[in-house]
């Protein structure tokens, strides 16, 4: 699945693999290989490309199908969570209310998502 996807993500770029390959300053043939599935790259590499891609490294590894979690937040369920659980806290608590709450709907999509995937 990672092949694919990285293939799918270079191409929707609009780039060659000689350009990835020097955007990330290796040589194209050790991109091709990713890219054939022959080998795979390093954590640190993955990382760099999910970066890159603006997606996550789940996506890439095809162990999810959402791009990039935090773009697919409900800010509708967001916000009704936020306002209802943010009232007399400090700036700073607040702030920590909003990272949990994201982390907390990330994760919800993620198990809907498997179920999802086990369903079909």
């Amino acid at each position: 699945m990672f092949r694919e996807r990285l293939k799918k993500l270079r191409l929707e770029a609009g780039l060659t693999q000689k350009e990835i390959a020097e955007q990330f300053g290796i040589k194209q043939p050790t991109y091709a290989q990713w890219e054939s599935g022959r080998t795979k790259p390093k954590g640190e590499t993955l990382e760099k490309f999910a970066s890159f891609f603006n997606v996550s490294t789940d996506y890439l590894l095809g162990n999810s199908e959402i791009r990039n979690p935090e773009e697919n937040i409900n800010l509708d369920d967001f916000e009704l969570l936020y306002r209802n659980t943010s009232k007399g806290l400090s700036d700073g608590e607040k702030k920590q209310l909003e990272i949990d709450l994201k982390k907390f709907l990330i994760e919800r999509q993620k198990l809907i998502n498997e179920r999802k995937n086990k369903n079909q």
